[in-house]
């Protein structure tokens, strides 16, 4: 395990050249350098963020869904039939053509009628709008106050107005108690999210988006253990100021006030589009490759940092493409398009594939297809948050 420890930790890799992990454990006094040691305060704060998220969304979201009368029960249950359900949990959830026409003769139904079933026992397990608004409610009440804190923080810092100011006297900088609140706290949300997504409503990236958080996660821990936690503050930033405008934009969807949803979404993306594609490049990214470059020289680890953050630019401009998409559409048309990850089928759905035995969803088209799908959409596309 030293072995293994003293590899991890090389100096050559970590550190400039010169600077050795001994020059920075024992400071001034008054005087503390972040250390590996202070991230592993991040996960009782987590689990004080996910129990806090308990309180929020039980007390404070569930009482304005109700307010605002968003439902909390799902559309018509599917009758009980021990066939189907044997094979709905044991073979599939979407039985193909092959499968219908076998259950429509066993059970003597129309193959319209097996369909049917198997439609509205799939959004018999789907959250209801109660609990998405609730979900949806708590992440926006997080970034907004996240976005809050970091702008009155950095207000104060030196490097939000002269970015050179994250490279002077690197690593020999102090870590102040604002910036160290920011970093704890923003590492311990996304050890939170990787808690709570295993009970939070299932989508069909569940997978990408754990390997998100983990990603984000490990770049958090990265920058802060090598003291690039003054850029890295400036890089979480950027990414807050698009997160709660999306929430924002779901909230809205929920509650049905579409108008609201199509205007706070165009937005979203406006800012998301300005924020990844002008400031970060040429803000953060010439900070971290060119003045860094020229004030402190590179080294092993400053290598993998800009490469990793020229991967994230690159999914930027993904990202940004494909919200644009979506807006345009939305200005086009009115509203927005369905999405793959829509959390639930939609009766227009059902209309289509079953013209006369159409059934209606608790979620009109307009609200969760019209605007629901792209908010999903770029969810998925902006975190993800969208974060770093």
């Amino acid at each position: 395990m030293a072995s293994l420890s003293a590899w991890f930790w090389n100096e050559r890799f970590w550190l400039p050249h010169n600077v050795t992990w001994a020059d920075l454990a024992d400071p001034a006094p008054g005087v503390e350098y972040p250390k590996a040691g202070h991230l592993l305060a991040a996960l009782p704060i987590a689990l004080g963020i996910f129990a806090v998220r308990i309180l929020f969304e039980r007390f404070i979201a569930g009482p304005c869904a109700r307010i605002l009368h968003i439902q909390s029960g799902v559309g018509r249950r599917a009758q009980s039939n021990a066939v189907l359900e044997k094979v709905f949990t044991s073979i599939t959830k979407n039985p193909d053509s092959r499968h219908l026409d076998g259950l429509s003769k066993q059970l003597d139904w129309e193959v319209r009628k097996v369909q049917r079933w198997f439609r509205q026992r799939r959004n018999q397990d789907k959250p209801s709008t109660h609990t998405k608004f609730c979900e949806s409610m708590w992440r926006f009440t997080f970034y907004f106050y996240i976005f809050i804190y970091g702008m009155c923080f950095l207000w104060q810092s030196p490097w939000l107005w002269d970015t050179r100011h994250c490279w002077y006297g690197y690593p020999y900088q102090v870590i102040t108690s604002g910036l160290y609140h920011y970093y704890m706290t923003q590492l311990a949300f996304y050890w939170s999210l990787m808690f709570s997504q295993f009970i939070d409503i299932k989508r069909k990236d569940f997978l990408i988006m754990f390997v998100h958080h983990l990603a984000a996660v490990g770049l958090l821990s990265f920058s802060y253990a090598n003291n690039m936690a003054r850029v890295g503050s400036l890089v979480l930033f950027v990414h807050d100021t698009s997160d709660f405008l999306l929430e924002a934009a779901k909230l809205a969807n929920y509650a049905k006030y579409q108008r609201l949803c199509d205007f706070l979404f165009i937005v979203f993306g406006a800012v998301f589009i300005i924020t990844r594609l002008v400031i970060f490049p040429v803000w953060v990214l010439n900070s971290t490759m060119f003045e860094s470059w020229d004030i402190v020289g590179p080294f092993p680890s400053w290598w993998l940092f800009n490469i990793l953050l020229l991967i994230l630019q690159v999914l930027h401009v993904i990202w940004s493409y494909l919200i644009a998409r979506i807006a345009i559409k939305a200005l086009l048309r009115g509203k927005v398009c369905n999405d793959v990850r829509s959390d639930i089928e939609s009766s227009s759905e059902e209309e289509t594939n079953t013209p006369t035995e159409g059934l209606k969803t608790p979620h009109s088209p307009r609200g969760e297809n019209g605007t629901n799908g792209h908010c999903a959409a770029a969810k998925g596309q902006a975190q993800n948050h969208s974060s770093w």
